[in-house]
């Protein structure tokens, strides 16, 4: 898999996929990040790519010319599953979705900034726009991040145990069960003893059960 994220700081997403799971998808060759600065498409010897906002108001918009220019060049060299634009009034990205998108081939994210993009990328050239919850960012790097991590640890040979990414929370429509490790008692605390039993019937049927009760308790509306 390939994704392609347009960005005009850039310098906030290097680091994020320099480091653990996301450094070794790239090392084994699973995933390939390319992050494109803005920037570099910017208009005039400032490299501009806001203006004011026709109407007025405060804030500025991303102008249309440097994000048409990327995404052009871009989809001039391959063809993308999806070009999707990070935004608060987007669907709400969920495991569903990001379970399809690890499927695909190409992806390309453009992150936002300021008061957005001008409406006629959306219309020109955005396929899907997503939104990571209901609240507002400085700009759209933190949630390309979110997204392409999402999406990378789900591509077979990234993860060191590939079921562990199926029995995640949201896999099922249902929160991970309850997880413990050594020592089996810590200060009075005891590690529920069917998981020290060795029987995986009885462990999976726990686990299955701690699974539908924290659901039920913190996230009903899953089992809708």
């Amino acid at each position: 898999m390939r994704i392609d994220i347009i960005s005009c700081q850039p310098g906030l997403l290097e680091g994020f996929f320099a480091h653990s799971i996301m450094k070794r998808a790239a090392e084994n060759g699973s995933a390939e990040v390319v992050i494109h600065d803005l920037r570099d498409y910017g208009l005039g010897k400032n490299r501009q790519i806001d203006d004011y906002a026709f109407g007025g108001g405060a804030g500025m918009v991303m102008m249309i010319e440097p994000l048409s220019k990327i995404i052009r060049n871009l989809t001039a060299e391959r063809q993308y599953d999806e070009i999707i634009y990070m935004t608060p009034d987007g669907e709400r990205l969920n495991q569903k979705a990001v379970n399809t998108l690890s499927l695909r081939t190409n992806l390309m994210i453009i992150c936002g900034h300021y008061k957005g993009i001008d409406e006629r990328v959306r219309q020109l050239f955005v396929t899907r726009e997503i939104s990571i919850g209901d609240y507002v960012l400085s700009g759209g790097e933190i949630a390309a991040a979110a997204l392409a991590d999402a999406v990378i640890r789900l591509i077979p040979g990234v993860l060191n145990d590939e079921t562990s990414a199926l029995t995640d929370s949201f896999q099922d429509n249902l929160l991970a069960p309850p997880v413990y490790t050594r020592p089996a008692v810590f200060e009075d605390k005891a590690v529920p003893e069917v998981l020290l039993s060795g029987n995986e019937k009885l462990i999976n049927e726990w686990r299955l059960a701690k699974s539908v009760e924290r659901t039920e308790e913190r996230r009903p509306d899953l089992l809708q």
